[in-house]
């Protein structure tokens, strides 16, 4: 990857606290229920696999096939659960208990900490694929949970199943996690992380934000993967999506052009209409059911989460739910989640063109002019991934309409790393084209790292992409107060938008966000059944 040799940790660097596994009886990690924890020789995901100590299915579908990780190296693995939650919902282990989550800490480790939530509703394991090895291979402690509640029944969430408690649970455990990691990588190497990032997708992403802008004491910055958008006003989860699920029926059958521009009038982009079909049949009716349910009980009466894939003018149908009618409690419970954009600590943004789940201009293109509404710019920066879709495996079905974010996001993460300790500013906000040749799953080359984009210059032609891929920007923050600046910020690092050449850019008939789905709730896909 290119964005992996930016901060390499030397050898010597490295903190191994006394030989392999050390220290392992001293883990006890704060609030806990129950804990395992296992000395491994190899935490990469194979090895894990063949241990039971990850759950493919989780992962499923978030990576292009062709996506490579390097070796994780040997550590310890810590399994377990908060006692603190009576909900059942994630059956890992034999378990039934919620809140789980894992802990893996390298044996050569570069003093650092990084903190996720899972996707969608997925579990703890979910981002191993994309996240873990990666960063086990640089040297960081890692950490992520199942946000306190997951699958498809996420709503039934015990004794926090009130309307917007469960995604409040997801903010509340994140918050839980990276707290008590801190004190088990201090149990495990002598002392606290030097430095803590968060991150994430989708939720994830979701996560990143609302940490970042209610907990920055807890981290020095993050990197937002497509973050939801909760928004009591909107957009949010509720008001696009019975758009698109009352409207993709009449398209899909018969091309009608009225249905089609209401589509797009909700927020999808134009081009985006080759994923429509198994997104409807995948991601939009669930979501859309599901985080009503979550948000707005009521609606449907006595029914639990409504009635899969109905057609407009059934009684209690979520293709004909009108958000903007509905009590004022409902805008409240979104509210309870919602985002402001007031980030305390440096925070790069990512997000597919394409996003056929989480529109770009009902997310992103909202979220950052609220970050530099709230006088928080200088921290922030914006990266538009020209082709890139909600989740990268759809790469492998479009090759030639689409390119995987994931090597974008890690030099992007690279390019924090830079700007939070050595004060090199990241590069500008901008639209990064997806590349006509080159290993586009492994590569992004117009993120990378200042250093490495040099180097690749004196060898190279200049790679296909956007032009404002060099040095970094004038008028950027210095490294000694990006940390704590509060202030709107100047030139380049204030253009989140303003430096995009993408022609959708409109606000107006805006609606939503929402977070990823799993694909496998039990291991089993959810997918609509045609005839």
């Amino acid at each position: 990857m290119l964005g992996a040799a930016a901060l390499a940790v030397p050898a010597s660097a490295a903190t191994t606290s006394s030989g392999h596994c050390a220290r392992q009886s001293a883990i006890q990690v704060p609030g806990a229920g129950k804990q395992l924890v296992t000395c491994v020789a190899d935490l990469s995901l194979p090895q894990l696999v063949a241990q039971g100590l990850t759950d493919a299915s989780d992962w499923a579908g978030l990576a292009a096939s062709g996506t490579k990780n390097p070796d994780a190296g040997p550590g310890l693995q810590v399994d377990g659960y908060f006692a603190d939650d009576d909900s059942t919902l994630n059956a890992e282990h034999g378990w039934h208990h919620d809140s789980q989550f894992v802990i893996r800490l390298p044996d050569h480790w570069n003093g650092k900490l990084v903190v996720t939530g899972a996707p969608g509703v997925r579990k703890q394991y979910a981002d191993d694929q994309i996240f873990s090895d990666w960063f086990l291979a640089r040297g960081y402690a890692y950490a992520s949970i199942d946000k306190g509640n997951s699958g498809v029944s996420f709503y039934d969430n015990a004794s926090r199943s009130g309307p917007g408690q469960p995604q409040q649970e997801w903010n509340y455990r994140v918050t839980e996690l990276t707290k008590a990691v801190k004190q088990v990588v201090q149990q495990r190497y002598g002392h606290r992380p030097a430095r803590t990032y968060m991150t994430g997708i989708s939720n994830g992403g979701y996560l990143t934000r609302w940490q970042l802008e209610n907990r920055p004491d807890l981290y020095d910055g993050g990197v937002d993967w497509e973050g939801t958008l909760f928004r009591a006003a909107g957009p949010n989860v509720l008001t696009y999506l019975p758009t698109a699920i009352k409207n993709y029926p009449k398209y899909a059958l018969t091309g009608d052009t009225a249905a089609h521009a209401a589509i797009i009038k909700a927020g999808f982009a134009p081009g985006s209409e080759f994923l429509w079909r198994d997104h409807e049949a995948e991601y939009w009716d669930l979501t859309q059911r599901t985080y009503r349910e979550s948000f707005d009980p009521t609606y449907d009466g006595a029914l639990k989460a409504g009635i899969p894939f109905c057609q407009s003018g059934t009684p209690n149908c979520d293709a004909d739910y009108n958000y903007a009618k509905r009590p004022a409690a409902v805008h409240s419970a979104v509210g309870s989640v919602s985002l402001t954009g007031k980030i305390g600590k440096p925070m790069l943004t990512l997000h597919g063109s394409l996003d056929a789940l989480l529109p770009i201009r009902t997310d992103s293109d909202v979220y950052i002019p609220m970050v530099r509404n709230a006088g928080r710019g200088a921290l922030s920066r914006y990266y538009v991934i020209q082709a890139g879709n909600h989740v990268d495996g759809r790469y492998d079905a479009f090759p030639n309409q689409l390119r995987p974010i994931l090597p974008c996001y890690r030099s992007a993460f690279a390019d924090l790393e830079l700007w939070v300790e050595r004060g090199t500013a990241p590069p500008t906000s901008q639209s990064v084209a997806k590349p006509n040749s080159g290993d586009v799953v492994n590569s992004c080359s117009q993120l990378a790292p200042r250093s490495v984009r040099t180097a690749s210059a004196t060898t190279a032609a200049s790679p296909t992409g956007s032009g404002t891929t060099g040095g970094t920007a004038a008028g950027t923050t210095s490294g000694s107060s990006i940390t704590g600046t509060t202030g709107t910020g100047s030139g380049a690092v204030n253009n989140a938008s303003d430096s995009r050449s993408l022609a959708a850019t409109g606000l107006n008939g805006a609606v939503t966000a929402v977070g990823l789905l799993a694909l496998l709730s039990t291991g089993l896909l959810y997918r609509r059944r045609r005839a």
